[in-house]
């Protein structure tokens, strides 16, 4: 078999299909959650920065360094050590192209053939696509209230062959934020069983907290068990350009050199430039588009009493995601395909997010409301409320799901 074989077909792109011939009214439009992905151009200032060095920067057209460009390097790890109170070099900071690379690359340095990594669950499913597609265990923690992982649980899943423990927070797809507490059990328990703890904070620039989300940096050791994963696509609408960032130990970084140098030779040089100017000059503006994500998040929660009243449950919702329980009783891998053509909504189904065998996640769906503004979020929860009649029979404990 090949290594493709031993995974599933890219999400987004299966949900894709499914608009395949249906179409979608004017006074009904299409309204798509399904990826999280700012739907808007970057600021023009930033576009302007990328076209003129496309015109008049002849570097920005040739290959540069595998690790990124110096600039940026030292930028994140300035920034870095500010927002965390830590001590972050530019030594220690690797550009990638993008954070799914950069989760790649981290694995690469940690794992052989039939390791395991832990994976709270529900997981982002490119995590578990990378671990199939490599011969890795992908170890399932299933999340306990409030989407939360269990430090202990966690620690009774680890084996000889366990090599890290993932987290995502904010998190993707559930959108809890995790506690600062809660990431430096998981640090401890890493750094006491001498496994790796991956962190990776893509929407740390959406967090509701003020301040730093964990403390792990102030450790003077932290590079001996941390690996932080960062993009800029969501930060400053970079989504094609590609660019994403992983911190770690330089002995690190120089075992993924050999990684990065194969799949992609260097990170976008454009990209890169514009993730530097946006870094430098677009502080305001991004304080601007995290307010605007929170004001998403808050209309979520007022819109939900509508759906609650038919049995829907919010389990949580932060950054780009909010999670729902519905009431129905086929699972949502039958029922996302059918909101497509019921109701224009396309939406990912709580099965491209969960193991095969965990009934949790025919029970749930993933909306990415960053996708949409206000009136975009009272309209989908309208067309979710109205959902009714033989294609959606309720399950008989609805009441109580």
């Amino acid at each position: 078999m090949s290594r493709t074989s031993h995974s599933f077909a890219p999400p987004v792109m299966e949900a894709r299909r499914w608009l395949d011939g249906v179409h979608f009214p004017p006074d009904r439009p299409l309204i798509n959650v399904s990826q999280a992905a700012p739907v808007d151009l970057p600021p023009e200032a930033l576009r302007r920065v990328i076209a003129e060095a496309a015109l008049h920067q002849p570097d920005a057209h040739l290959y540069g360094a595998v690790l990124g460009r110096d600039e940026l390097r030292a930028e994140v790890a300035e920034q870095w050590s500010a927002a965390y109170g830590g001590v972050v070099g530019a030594a220690n900071v690797a550009i990638t192209s993008g954070c799914n690379q950069a989760f790649c690359a981290a694995l690469a340095t940690l794992c052989d053939e039939g390791d395991e990594v832990i994976l709270p669950t529900p997981w982002y499913f490119n995590h578990k696509m990378w671990c199939d597609m490599n011969g890795l265990r992908a170890v399932p923690l299933p999340c306990e209230a409030g989407l939360l992982p269990d430090p202990e649980r966690a620690a009774s899943l680890i084996t000889p062959r366990t090599r890290a423990i993932v987290l995502v927070t904010p998190n993707n797809p559930g959108g809890a934020e995790y506690p600062a507490e809660l990431v430096r059990e998981f640090f401890d328990l890493a750094r006491a069983r001498g496994i790796a703890l991956i962190v990776d904070e893509t929407y740390r620039d959406f967090d509701a907290r003020t301040g730093a989300p964990h403390d792990l940096f102030t450790d003077p050791d932290w590079a001996d068990t941390l690996i932080q994963l960062y993009s800029f696509s969501k930060a400053y609408r970079l989504t094609g350009h590609r660019v994403g960032a992983m911190t770690a130990s330089t002995a690190r970084l120089a075992e993924a050199e050999k990684y990065l140098d194969c799949v992609a030779i260097c990170p976008n040089q454009l990209g890169q430039i514009g993730a530097l100017w946006g870094m430098q000059n677009l502080a305001q503006w991004l304080a601007g588009e995290r307010a605007e994500i929170l004001d998403r998040r808050a209309a979520i929660s007022e819109h939900m009493p509508q759906l609650a009243a038919q049995g829907w449950q919010l389990k949580g919702a932060g950054a780009y995601f909010a999670y729902l329980a519905h009431p129905f009783a086929e699972g949502s891998d039958v029922l996302a395909p059918r909101l497509v053509r019921d109701a224009g909504v396309l939406t990912l189904p709580g099965t491209m997010f969960t193991p095969t065998d965990d009934p949790s996640g025919a029970r749930h769906f993933r909306i990415a409301f960053a996708n949409v503004d206000r009136g975009g979020i009272a309209a989908l929860f309208g067309r979710l409320a109205a959902l009714d009649g033989p294609g959606w029979p309720l399950a008989p404990d609805a009441a109580n799901a």
